[in-house]
């Protein structure tokens, strides 16, 4: 090149193959934040789930053992005439408990109810409660009404139940004599006030919360019960 001649140069660009490769290589990083987000959010949707049905089935644990807990256990014996209030019994339906009201502002008695049933098309474990009771007549209603809601509820009775859990299955059991035993076998039905109350949860496939879940429930005055 002569002295003194225009030094000429030329802007080299990308080419396309360039340009289609660095839009692949963003494409697979957006697809792979895409991922990794949305892994993310159904981890937290999944604990999220775990943790709230963690806590209905804490809660109504807790409940079944608060209602034992606050028996009317000075009631008399149910087991020959059904329609006879007492502490508690289980008709292979409904397991029904004659309890206390907690409430100061509202003495008196109350029947509630475990029983299973359908919630939105599926099982569940379910507990019905009555109003406070302050007559024979009161209680011996609620005790029918409950029996009846766990056979064949009604829109009135649904509106006093409260769904707890999704369940597969539950069992009983009743601690007499030193041994767990079923609640209808012919030796415990001289007295429906056990020592113990044994609950087995079994709780569906697929679920937040799976597998079996046990609680022993020990009458208070009972002496030497060995769970």
């Amino acid at each position: 090149m002569a002295l003194g001649s225009p030094r000429t140069s030329r802007a080299r660009g990308f080419t396309l193959v360039e340009l289609l490769v660095a839009l692949l290589v963003m494409a697979l990083l957006s697809l792979m934040s895409w991922r990794g987000l949305d892994a993310m959010g159904r981890a937290q949707t999944q604990t999220q789930a775990r943790a709230d049905a963690l806590l209905a089935l804490r809660n109504g644990v807790s409940q079944w053992s608060a209602d034992l807990d606050a028996m009317a256990s000075e009631l008399g014996d149910s087991a020959s005439n059904p329609a006879q209030p007492g502490p508690l019994d289980w008709n292979g339906l409904a397991f029904r408990i004659t309890r206390y009201s907690t409430s100061a502002a509202e003495p008196g008695l109350r029947v509630v109810a475990w029983s299973s049933g359908t919630d939105q098309g599926r099982k569940v474990w379910l507990r019905w409660q009555s109003p406070v009771l302050r007559t024979r007549t009161e209680l011996q209603e609620a005790w029918m009404q409950a029996a009846l809601w766990a056979q064949s509820p009604n829109n009135a009775s649904r509106a006093r139940q409260v769904s707890i859990t999704p369940l597969a299955d539950w069992q009983l059991f009743y601690y007499r004599g030193g041994a767990w035993s079923n609640p209808g076998s012919s030796s415990d039905t001289a007295n429906t006030t056990p020592d113990g109350v044994r609950l087995l949860l079994t709780l569906p496939e697929g679920q937040p919360l799976a597998g079996v879940i046990s609680r022993d429930w020990i009458r208070p005055s009972a002496v030497g019960t060995k769970s």
